[in-house]
């Protein structure tokens, strides 16, 4: 009996060679990050939210002038949705499938503007997009904000965000100030990280609001 050799540019030969081809090119993309085959869905990031600040000062002024809030700027490596790690001097990572509810600079200029409510010392403070005839404005800008870690111990929550306080309609700058916390994180767990965050950024945002309210005088009655 003779056997017959299957060659392998038959019909048969091109499906296996098609499937292996298509199962390498999978392969391939799932190595380096690219896209997922339609039917094909990678885990989504788990979403991490920070809290405004509510207590402050008890001696806290409280001011008869409106104010709002421009959104942070931020380097394109901080204004992202992904919470930023940096293991060395030169590079920024990003934690895997763990996220922010927003972009770092839409949630704390959230985070400033509820605080400024909690603090019950200002008559109105609004985002710089709403319509809102204000007395002054504050522009920051988001200069630290990652875990950092260095290979021993636990990661650090840095955070650094420099205000500055502008008198409107003039559009003069009356104060400037530049407030920098760093919080070690209970352990290498994410929802230690993001605890350690938290506190950072709550200490950052409570000096925030108790310097602008005292910087600006109150309004001269008439």
């Amino acid at each position: 009996m003779t056997h017959q050799l299957l060659n392998p540019f038959s019909r048969m030969g091109v499906r296996v060679l098609a499937l292996s081809t298509a199962m390498a090119a999978l392969a391939a993309l799932s190595g380096c990050g690219g896209s997922i085959l339609p039917g094909m869905t990678a885990e989504p990031p788990q979403l991490y939210i920070l809290t405004p600040k509510s207590t402050f000062s008890k001696n806290l002024p409280k001011v008869d002038w409106q104010l709002t809030i421009d959104k942070p700027i931020a380097q394109a490596g901080l204004a992202t949705a992904r919470i930023a790690l940096r293991q060395d001097p030169i590079s920024l990572e990003y934690y895997a499938r763990a996220n922010w509810i927003d972009t770092a600079p839409l949630m704390i200029q959230t985070l400033l503007v509820e605080s400024f409510e909690n603090s019950k010392s200002i008559i109105s403070v609004g985002r710089q997009s709403v319509t809102l005839r204000a007395d002054y404005s504050l522009l920051t800008e988001l200069r630290e904000f990652q875990a950092e870690y260095d290979g021993a111990g636990a990661p650090k929550a840095h955070v650094r965000i420099n205000a500055k306080l502008v008198k409107m309609p003039q559009r003069v700058i009356i104060g400037t100030l530049t407030v920098e916390r760093i919080q070690e994180a209970d352990s290498g767990d994410m929802k230690a990280v993001v605890g350690a965050f938290d506190m950072a950024l709550g200490k950052t945002l409570k000096r925030i609001v108790e310097w602008t309210l005292a910087t600006a005088p109150l309004r001269k009655k008439r």
